[in-house]
């Protein structure tokens, strides 16, 4: 067993209710370590060829990373996996909270879930015995409802960590997600829908078993340092500063290396949303359905959304497990209800200016009723901009529309027609799996309105801005996620300082620089890759990454744990035998990686006439093949050769 690990993992089969632990060899973890590693490494076993998404075939699982418990800080993140039901591929969804330090606790690196229970379940371990226990009152609760509930009957000496789906996984929503800590969101892939078709209401763990550590002392004394250059915290700008920041930035020709401290000072400040108006006026988030510019949600109009209107109801701040950071926040809820989860930046743009909304009283309405529903706010939003432009051009009208006027802007629509997405009530059944679906059901050319990346909606991170997004939209195993990688994140991860042959990019350069087509752009893009893929399979939070690892001491951490040094290359190593995995998983469900295409209007095609990103176009096309390379796939499929998964076990 790799110290850091539990040596387990918990296997459930729903349609005969069977629940065993199984071992896991240790080959396993020295090739790709646990969370998402771990899981990439059982699905790619454990799902057949060409499976339906929402049938008994799937796999969804609950991973967490071999820091996890460590004493390491930021290393409270968990992911569920699984095929996803929105793009067919390889489907993964990320979250902090406290759930992810429970899973060990009960003495698993990880819990699978197989078949479809014939009735309403939920899942209670809790160290000593793991059970499927009867769901039938909680089915059709709101996740918070359910959450809270769960919670009173689990009550005892452990404090429960619980993780469940509301209505829009139990109708089986492509966008829904795995709901958390009382309304936050594992929300990308569809895999709520996945749970929702296992008839897997929750997973309630109230473990309390300790994780064995090599060098715990050492493990410490790295979180320490590491944390008085967290809490340091000078005097930073305010936030009308930073919305003219985001316009000087638009305005210069040229461009400096970005230091990760920098967005550490924003969301110890503000959270993600210090980003708002920043991003928008640099040409970072796109405005009305990606074809809109600043110019159409200018200062005065995202003053509204400025982050102290986010920050101005906030009755406390919180920290994920083991984080020095704590960018979350409750906020005053409606009267007579608890405090609600603060909306975070892809919330607010994509129910903001990605649909010419500037109410900032409908969008955190609509982010509670998004969390509690279990629904993904960035695909919901973006389907939303996808509405409201094919209503725009009469392809969908008020008949249509259940007498809804979807004209840019109106919030009160907005509401209802979410609230109809979670009910799967009239128009909202037609756009409560995503854009791609509604597209294909609605015709008439309306896939041109539909901005995403193998069905999965965009996030708020515009490709034209950063070409680097663009690449990894197109390539990643799991399509259209703005997690894993871009030139900025390549700036702050700084992974050259410690892996030698890394290009490091230059103090200053010119912006035009960024779309030059280059094989560096490509290391640069696989390096991404593979480190998120390693912080993945560790457990550490991404925010943390943007520190760099001149100051993350994520491969410190592992040697420290382990008990076994590796260099830091050998790490990386590790994260693209993880992508090797995940990209077999999608070859093996007869995923062609080449048909997963990034829409024409996110990548310039025709260019912008005005705005941040004027005359701007991504040819992402032409890194493909070089990025395949990087990892010794096939330069022409992306198929990885039969020599390098023997390798890795595969």
């Amino acid at each position: 067993m790799e110290l850091g690990c539990t040596g387990k993992i918990l296997v459930v089969d729903l349609t005969t209710g069977r629940i065993r632990p199984q071992a896991v060899e240790n080959a396993v973890y020295e090739n790709f370590l646990s969370g998402l590693g771990l899981g990439a490494w059982y699905l790619y076993h454990n799902i057949a060829s060409h499976a339906d998404p929402l049938g008994p075939e799937n796999v969804l699982g609950f991973v967490a990373g071999v820091l996890t418990g460590s004493g390491s800080l930021f290393a409270g993140r968990w992911l569920v996996v699984g095929k996803s039901p929105l793009t067919g591929c390889w489907g993964e969804a990320n979250a902090g909270g406290a759930f992810a330090p429970a899973i060990k606790q009960c003495g698993f690196d990880a819990i699978f879930f197989s078949g479809i229970s014939p009735r309403p379940v939920y899942l209670f371990a809790d160290g000593n015995r793991a059970e499927l226990r009867d769901a039938a009152d909680l089915w059709g609760l709101d996740a918070g409802a359910a959450e809270a509930r769960l919670a009173e009957m689990h009550t005892g000496r452990k404090r429960p960590r619980i993780a469940c789906i509301g209505p829009a996984g139990e109708r089986q929503s492509l966008i829904a997600g795995v709901v958390h800590d009382g309304g936050r969101l594992a929300a990308r892939a569809g895999l709520g829908a996945v749970m929702g078709a296992k008839r897997l209401k929750a997973v309630v763990l109230a473990g309390s078993q300790r994780i064995k550590v090599y060098d715990r002392p050492g493990v410490v004394r790295l979180s320490r340092e590491l944390s008085a250059t967290v809490q340091n915290q000078p005097p930073f700008v305010s936030g009308k500063v930073a919305a003219y920041l985001g316009r000087l930035v638009r305005a210069l020709p040229a461009q400096m290396e970005t230091d990760g401290l920098l967005y550490k000072m924003i969301l110890r400040k503000w959270g993600t949303v210090g980003m708002n108006q920043m991003s928008i006026e640099m040409g970072d988030a796109p405005v009305q359905n990606w074809r809109g510019t600043h110019h159409d949600f200018d200062l005065d109009t995202s003053a509204a959304l400025a982050p102290d209107v986010f920050t101005r109801p906030v009755v406390a701040k919180y920290f994920c497990y083991s984080c020095p950071l704590g960018c979350g926040a409750l906020v005053e809820g409606a009267p007579g209800t608890p405090p609600a989860h603060r909306p975070e930046y892809e919330t607010a743009m994509a129910l903001g200016p990605l649909c010419l909304n500037a109410d900032a009283e409908s969008i955190f309405r609509m982010n509670e009723m998004l969390n509690q529903a279990g629904m993904d706010s960035i695909s919901a939003g973006a389907t939303i901009a996808f509405a409201m432009e094919c209503y725009e051009h009469g392809l969908i009208t008020r008949d249509d529309t259940d007498g809804l006027e979807l004209t840019w802007g109106n919030s009160t629509a907005m509401v209802t027609l979410i609230d109809k997405m979670i009910r799967r009530e009239g128009i909202g059944d037609l756009l409560a799996d995503g854009s791609r679906v509604a597209a294909r059901r609605i015709g008439a050319g309306s896939e041109r309105f539909a901005v995403h990346a193998g069905g999965q909606e965009l996030p708020m991170h515009d490709s034209r801005f950063d070409p680097g997004f663009a690449l990894h939209y197109a390539v990643e195993p799991a399509p259209g996620r703005h997690t894993v990688g871009s030139l900025l994140y390549y700036e702050m991860f700084q992974l050259w300082r410690q892996i030698e042959g890394l290009p490091g990019p230059s103090r200053f350069y010119l912006k035009r620089s960024k779309y030059d087509t280059d094989v560096e752009k490509a290391r640069m893009a696989a390096a991404c890759s593979q480190f998120v893929n390693l912080i993945n399979a560790a457990g550490l939070c991404l925010f943390g990454a943007f520190l760099g690892v001149h100051r993350l001491p994520v491969f410190q951490w592992l040697d420290a744990v382990s008990g076994q040094p590796r260099p830091p290359a050998d790490y990386l190593r590790i994260g693209a035998n993880i992508q090797t995995a995940r990209q077999a998983f999608n070859f093996r469900q007869g995923v062609d990686p080449l048909a997963i295409q990034v829409s024409d209007r996110a990548l310039g095609r025709p260019p912008q006439s005005r705005g941040a990103n004027k005359g701007r176009s991504v040819a992402v096309e032409k890194l493909v093949g070089e990025y395949f390379q990087q990892f010794g796939w096939d330069r022409r499929t992306g198929q990885p050769r039969k020599s390098i998964l023997e390798k890795i076990g595969l």
